[in-house]
């Protein structure tokens, strides 16, 4: 499997520009979807979301896309992976699991201050489920009502695997025991292209490999030129042809260069739903 998408679509710049003039906001995951074969939806980082919400962006894409979910900063920047049984709980029963079989990995993204810690983290991922009705049992027994925005959804439509990875930022992570760790664990790392900001870690852990764009040369801001595609979309096909899920994220969203790199990348890899018809 080979995905390529933007991380998050609901960007004021992109109107005019990416989405046409005139398209409902409404409509916008539906116009992207209709382009690109995967979103990581990133608002569930800020804060849990409505189960309707998460039905509602399941019937707004096609049968075969696939989202990403980005897991709550709660866990992993307030909480920092540590006491969090209810806190998973809680995000687990928002209704993240209503998106059924267009569930793909979940990203734990660690704060730039977290050190690397393997027992820290070896506690943490034995909490993760692995299965979408593992995640659903758990919710059930543990949520907590009242944080959760509305009525809160324990089910799951479909039992399927559930693939978590990790993206580090803090140099201790630099160290071939990470590697070890996450192996053991099976977490893919998530290799972050970030202008040099944080750690460029580059190891497969999983069979999954879970790649994010932040920028070429200026962090959220720059594009990827022709060279650096062709760079990306080499390394994506050698992934795929060891039998690999590649999953790719472009988060340089400042000046609406994301949208048309994945597009471009895209094009380059043979993926990807055709065009769909204007929306307006």
């Amino acid at each position: 499997m080979i995905r390529v998408g933007i991380s998050g679509w609901r960007y004021p710049a992109w109107r005019g520009v990416f989405y046409p003039a005139g398209l409902p906001q409404r409509r916008e995951l539906e116009f992207a979807a209709e382009r690109l074969g995967s979103v990581e939806i990133n608002g569930s980082f800020y804060s849990l979301q409505r189960a309707s919400s998460w039905s509602r962006w399941a019937a707004s894409v096609p049968e075969d896309f696939v989202f990403s979910v980005k897991g709550p900063r709660f866990v992993t920047h307030m909480k920092k992976l540590r006491g969090v049984e209810v806190p998973l709980a809680n995000f687990f029963a928002s209704g993240v699991l209503s998106l059924g079989h267009r569930l793909g990995p979940i990203l734990w993204q660690l704060p730039p201050q977290l050190a690397y810690d393997p027992e820290r983290l070896s506690a943490f991922f034995d909490l993760l489920p692995r299965r979408t009705g593992d995640a659903a049992r758990r919710a059930t027994t543990h949520h907590e009502p009242a944080r959760l925005k509305g009525h809160g959804d324990t089910t799951a439509p479909v039992d399927l695997p559930l693939r978590h990875v990790i993206e580090v930022r803090h140099e201790s992570f630099c160290t071939p025991d990470l590697v070890t760790l996450l192996t053991a664990h099976d977490i893919g790392l998530v290799l972050a292209d970030s202008a040099g900001t944080w750690p460029f870690l580059d190891a497969v852990t999983s069979g999954l490999v879970y790649v994010r764009l932040h920028g070429d040369q200026e962090l959220y801001v720059s594009g990827y030129g022709e060279e650096a595609l062709d760079h990306w979309a080499d390394r994506v096909e050698q992934w795929s042809a060891t039998g690999l899920d590649v999953f790719v994220y472009f988060d340089n969203d400042v000046r609406v260069h994301a949208p048309h790199d994945a597009l471009r990348l895209q094009e380059r890899l043979g993926v990807g739903p055709p065009a769909g018809p204007s929306l307006i």
